[in-house]
């Protein structure tokens, strides 16, 4: 059982409950599965907001056009994946104000926040376009109607009905069986083509970006990479998945530090499966990656219908719980940076955005808006999905300039600042930031 506590605030000197990991009063111990559950919660949560369609399109198509070459990218993306979300979370845990993290954005200036706030329906709305292009695109070639605009349309409906209902859950868990069941399949195929270990480590440690291939520039998928792994603003949920765990103080650091390691070496599993695939069994056979029936084709290659079912299955179980999740996830993020300019809106509702109304309005219209990009003409799937992840690259330096500073900052973070590692490190992401920035503007030019 997690008993509470009661602890002195360090700065106001109040009284706040704090959840402590102790047995319960009649020395019943908690059984293994009881504390796994209380140890591994956000970083299931993480997982399945973080591996969206991005991972599965970015890491299929850098294997089939480019091989290994641009694993180097995808390790070390994964590598400030963790350390940007770590110090974003001891923040949350640690700071000696109570802040969530936009709020402590917003302590530098509150146009940090408001611009966060700004990008985040942005980027909330442009990956919405590219998962509901996606899943209409898998609706239309599972039932064969030939119209994924409509297959999008029915998507929308279905979630309008379901989200926030009792039923949601069952058809939750029926989603992930079908993700679960799809990353078996990839794990399972990577292993058995007898994958090129030394063109892995060559390439994981090759540092080059090689020569174009394909419909897509090496550059751009590079970019793309990055993008929707280390500069993704998802990244930004993980701490309120902490919130809402339980998991509010520093002695949760521990916690939240193994469980995002685990949520990394599942990333790092379910990532490598995939570029595999497609390095071993779709640049093979010279397939390229520019719809979602080309993906398919790796499992039906290698596994027949059972394989082709099993991925459109899978990817539209990926599409479903990304959608939702970020159309649950964002209006979070979005009314806290709000909250940072206008405080008395914040004290209406007591700082709860899930009883403020505009939450739930900006739910809607990041559910709802992105249908536009599902029109008949528009971008195919593929496209948005590389072009958006891409994107994420432009709100990337203002993440990693920002956390820079609030991290530390002493009268925030006192013994819980960076490391000089972490410092070097978000050095560099700010850098790299920069720089993805600088080339995607040469290239729209």
């Amino acid at each position: 059982m997690v008993n509470e506590t009661i602890t002195k605030n360090p700065v106001e000197g109040e009284s706040t409950l704090t959840p402590t990991i102790n047995e319960n009063t009649t020395g019943e111990k908690r059984s293994i599965i009881q504390k796994i559950k209380y140890a591994f919660g956000p970083g299931m949560l993480a997982i399945l907001t973080w591996l969206g369609a991005g991972d599965l399109v970015t890491s299929a198509v850098a294997g089939a056009d480019y091989g290994y070459g641009l694993m180097w990218i995808l390790a070390f993306s994964l590598i400030l994946r963790f350390l940007i979300v770590n110090v974003m979370s001891r923040f949350q845990l640690a700071n000696q104000q109570g802040l969530s993290i936009l709020e402590g954005y917003g302590k530098i200036h509150p146009g940090f926040a408001i611009f966060l706030g700004v990008y985040a329906i942005i980027i909330g709305h442009l990956s919405n376009a590219y998962m509901l292009s996606g899943a209409g695109e898998v609706l239309s070639n599972i039932f064969g109607f030939n119209n994924p605009f409509l297959g999008s349309i029915i998507v929308v409906g279905l979630l309008f009905i379901l989200i926030g209902r009792n039923y949601y859950h069952t058809i939750e868990g029926v989603m992930k069986i079908f993700l679960a069941v799809l990353t078996l399949a990839f794990v399972y195929l990577a292993f058995s083509t007898s994958p090129d270990f030394a063109g892995i480590v060559s390439g994981t440690i090759g540092f080059s970006i090689p020569q174009d291939e394909g419909a897509f520039g090496a550059l751009l998928v590079a970019i793309s990479i990055i993008g929707a792994v280390a500069g993704s603003i998802s990244n930004f949920v993980h701490p309120y998945f902490l919130k809402e765990k339980g998991w509010t103080t520093p002695g949760h650091l521990k916690l939240q530090r193994n469980d995002l390691l685990f949520s990394i070496i599942v990333c790092i599993i379910i990532n490598l499966s995939i570029w595999i695939v497609g390095a071993e069994i779709l640049r093979p056979n010279g397939i390229r990656v520019e719809t979602v029936g080309d993906l398919a084709a790796a499992l039906e290659i290698s596994l027949g219908k059972f394989g082709w079912i099993t991925f459109y299955l899978g990817t539209f179980a990926i599409l479903f719980a990304s959608i939702v999740g970020k159309t649950t996830g964002y209006p979070r993020l979005i009314t806290d940076a709000f909250y940072v300019s206008n405080k008395k809106r914040s004290e209406k509702y007591e700082g709860d955005y899930n009883k403020d109304p505009m939450t739930k309005w900006i739910m809607y219209f990041l559910l709802v808006s992105p249908i536009i990009w599902s029109i008949p003409g528009m971008p195919g799937f593929i496209q948005l999905t590389i072009a958006v992840n891409a994107f994420n690259m432009v709100g990337f330096p203002v993440i990693a300039i920002g956390l820079l500073i609030i991290s530390n900052r002493k009268d925030l973070m006192g013994k819980y600042r960076n490391s000089w590692f972490e410092n070097i490190c978000l050095v560099l992401a700010t850098v790299l930031a920069l720089w993805s920035s600088f080339e995607l503007l040469l290239s729209f030019i």
